[in-house]
């Protein structure tokens, strides 16, 4: 891991949504800082602001103020078209709903991420060796009907990192799964991140979960905890 790198810098973060004339405030002033190759788990109940952090920092909602920085890039001062395009590069996604085309292949389902970047990675020996990590291989010609869920969830995190983003942001990625496949997907995580130096943001309310991260970032009521 390069300590001294900081790939994720967000300062005085705040989020307030409006239900008619009532104020919800989801984020209050969050400072973070997430250094190049770790692996830092985000921790709280529902309703403390962690997922809302989440979809800030993929570009994917703005917030009321604040400051995100990807790669000293300031996200909130890019066009909508900038965004894209670091979501495209930069960011890997994987939800806790596992987002499979279910007509599609797994390899096809893999192969998209691919097609919407303009990029065809999939033949790459690297992501060969992603594919050995994650125990899809023998699977890519199933369609997710045949994949058990943590099957699928594996295929998502192949998905997600297929055009090597240099941040991966997972949201509860075990939260549809067992205990056994829960414990997969997570060893599958920490593989990327020890083997591969993949920098990993992961959004979990489960303390299990969250200890195969380096660091553990506590949420409460939109603030940082501990």
């Amino acid at each position: 891991m390069n300590s001294g790198e900081i790939v994720i810098r967000v300062r005085n973060l705040t989020k307030v949504y409006h239900a008619g004339e009532v104020e919800v405030h989801a984020l209050r002033g969050v400072d973070l800082d997430v250094k190049r190759g770790e692996f830092v788990s985000i921790i709280g109940p529902s309703g403390s602001g962690k997922s809302t952090m989440f979809h800030i920092l993929g570009g994917l909602t703005p917030p009321t103020s604040g400051e995100v920085h990807i790669h000293g890039r300031d996200l909130l001062a890019m066009s909508e078209a900038g965004r894209t395009e670091l979501r495209k590069k930069e960011v890997g996604f994987v939800f806790q709903k596992y987002n499979l085309l279910p007509t599609l292949t797994a390899a096809d389902n893999i192969a998209i991420a691919c097609h919407i970047a303009g990029t065809n990675h999939t033949g790459d020996p690297e992501f060969q060796e992603v594919l050995e990590l994650l125990g899809i291989g023998k699977r890519l010609d199933h369609k997710p009907r045949a994949l058990s869920g943590g099957e699928q969830q594996r295929v998502a995190i192949a998905r997600a990192i297929v055009n090597h983003p240099s941040i991966l942001l997972a949201d509860e990625p075990t939260g549809n799964l067992d205990t056994e496949n829960s414990n997969i997907v997570l060893g599958v995580l920490r593989d990327l991140n020890q083997r591969l130096g993949q920098t990993i943001l992961m959004i979990t309310h489960n303390p299990e979960a969250a200890a195969y991260g380096h660091r553990v970032v506590q949420m409460r009521d939109g603030r940082i905890a501990g």
